[in-house]
């Protein structure tokens, strides 16, 4: 399976006007796991203003609807850390 490309997905997330994004691939952690033939294990820690005031639900959609189909292109598991600035 072909790991996601996370420029591809960097740029998708663009829309949030982030003030911090960082990708940390953890995909070697779980090697030998049936699930990491179907794409890679990812942390994505993001930081933006759009976050304010919203629970963690639907910052967790914010991103997802960014990303779009793109977020099941390689990536088998996604852990997210959604804040806002005035939480960094």
């Amino acid at each position: 399976m072909v790991r996601a490309d996370l420029d591809t997905l960097s740029q998708r997330l663009q829309v949030l006007q982030p003030q911090h994004l960082q990708w940390q691939d953890d995909s070697h952690l779980h090697s030998g796991h049936a699930g990491a033939r179907e794409g890679g294990h990812y942390r994505l820690l993001l930081v933006s203003a759009q976050f304010a005031g919203r629970n963690r639900v639907a910052r967790h959609r914010l991103i997802y609807d960014a990303l779009g189909p793109l977020a099941a292109a390689g990536v088998h598991a996604l852990s997210i850390d959604a804040r806002a600035p005035e939480e960094v």
